[in-house]
């Protein structure tokens, strides 16, 4: 049975780079966000403290909506390593409980043996894989080509990023249609342009956010802003973006209920 899930608001840590998770959780909560999608590092790593970090979050009143590693299921190479990542990152989102697991393709290796081998340990942990539209794979119809193959979109999905899809010509609605029941996420940003993809903050740029509201329509789950920060050192804070975003998810959630 496929699951069913509300429609939540929540902040990526990308964006909070100086701020520890405590801050960057009661950040979130104090901005209307429901979640922390928690990146892997820094304090957030294999061997931290799950219990102060699930304690952290508990206190701002967020939960954890996903933890995104940076392991490539596509990675040139051998598969071992890459195994090796995703079961550590696996087990540090079930520690962290976090339902989620953001990875990227990252190559044009064969993902499906190495996310086979690790479907045992997601079933397991009652974690979902997610596979970003990024870098190799940055549209709907290349990323879900990966998951497809596993027919287990509640363990083995996509996550959606506004920017990369639209940037390769890949229209919302094209995305959209392309992911069906294998979207399991979505990431709100915006951008300069197609070809400068410097942030601004959502509904300032060229990334149709419109549409992107439109198409998801049908859709409920988790919504995250990714303010990349530590990628553009010349970015403000999070904290105007944030307010953007919330209220971008606002008025989408409230046109999706209508």
């Amino acid at each position: 049975m496929r699951r069913v899930e509300p429609r939540r608001m929540a902040l990526s840590t990308l964006g909070t780079p100086d701020r520890s998770l405590a801050d960057a959780a009661r950040l979130a909560a104090d901005a209307g966000c429901h979640g922390l999608e928690i990146r892997v590092h820094g304090e957030v790593h294999p061997d931290m403290d799950h219990r102060a970090a699930r304690a952290a979050l508990a206190d701002a009143g967020v939960e954890a909506a996903c933890l995104a590693g940076y392991a490539k299921v596509c990675a040139p190479g051998p598969d071992e390593p890459v195994v090796a990542e995703l079961r550590a990152l696996i087990d540090l989102a079930s520690r962290l409980g976090a339902p989620n697991l953001r990875v990227f393709p990252g190559g044009d290796a064969p993902a499906g043996p190495r996310i086979a081998a690790v479907l045992p340990d997601l079933r397991a942990a009652g974690v979902r894989l997610l596979v970003e539209t990024h870098d190799t794979h940055p549209t709907g119809t290349g990323a879900v080509g990966l998951v497809r193959p596993f027919e287990d979109p509640d363990r083995v999905a996509v996550l959606w990023d506004a920017l990369h899809p639209w940037r390769h010509g890949e229209t919302p609605a094209d995305t959209r249609a392309a992911l069906g029941p294998y979207l399991a996420y979505f990431q709100v940003k915006d951008a300069v342009s197609a070809t400068d993809t410097t942030p601004v903050p959502p509904g300032e740029g060229a990334v149709p956010l419109r549409e992107c509201a439109e198409a998801l329509a049908d859709w409920a789950g988790w919504v995250s802003l990714e303010w990349e920060k530590p990628w553009y050192p010349g970015l403000g804070p999070v904290d105007a973006p944030l307010r953007a975003a919330v209220e971008w998810f606002q008025q989408y959630a409230h046109r999706s209920s209508a």
